[in-house]
């Protein structure tokens, strides 16, 4: 793609910017991280997990400005693993059923239980989902 083709590119987006300003800046409080959040469930049902679908850059974005107003205005939870994968599950309003990276509601129940020990596939997947350090499961 030539200079000129890029540069008209970027002019397009510079001209719906205002539009979309709104959604895509950084969250200043946690009522704005709340759409933003919702933005991203939009966009996540919306890629169906497809790393090539248009969208997902996007996503990357909302994910990227979801995780940089937590990193630095929403502590880590402190306590047990088990307490911490509580803790983020209540805020999150998820229930068993909702954590499937950690298997079958029977065995997300015995994980909360404390009958079963998070494994390390697990704790990566706990990390990711919710944008914090895994070494809070272990």
């Amino acid at each position: 793609m030539e200079t000129g083709q890029v540069v008209q590119k970027y002019m397009k987006v510079a001209d719906v910017w205002p539009q979309i300003s709104s959604v895509l800046s950084p969250p200043q409080s946690e009522a704005e991280l709340d759409r933003l959040i919702e933005f991203c469930d939009y966009l996540m049902d919306q890629t169906g997990g497809d790393k090539n679908h248009p969208l997902m850059g996007l996503l990357d974005i909302v994910g990227t400005l979801i995780s940089e107003f937590e990193r630095e205005n929403i502590p880590e939870p402190e306590g047990t693993p088990i307490g911490c994968l509580s803790y983020l599950m209540e805020e999150h309003g998820l229930k068993p059923e909702d954590m499937t990276e950690l298997g079958t509601p029977d065995v997300v129940s015995e994980i909360l239980s404390g009958q079963r020990e998070l494994d390390k596939n697990q704790i990566k997947a706990l990390g990711r989902r919710f944008g914090c350090s895994p070494a809070i499961f272990i």
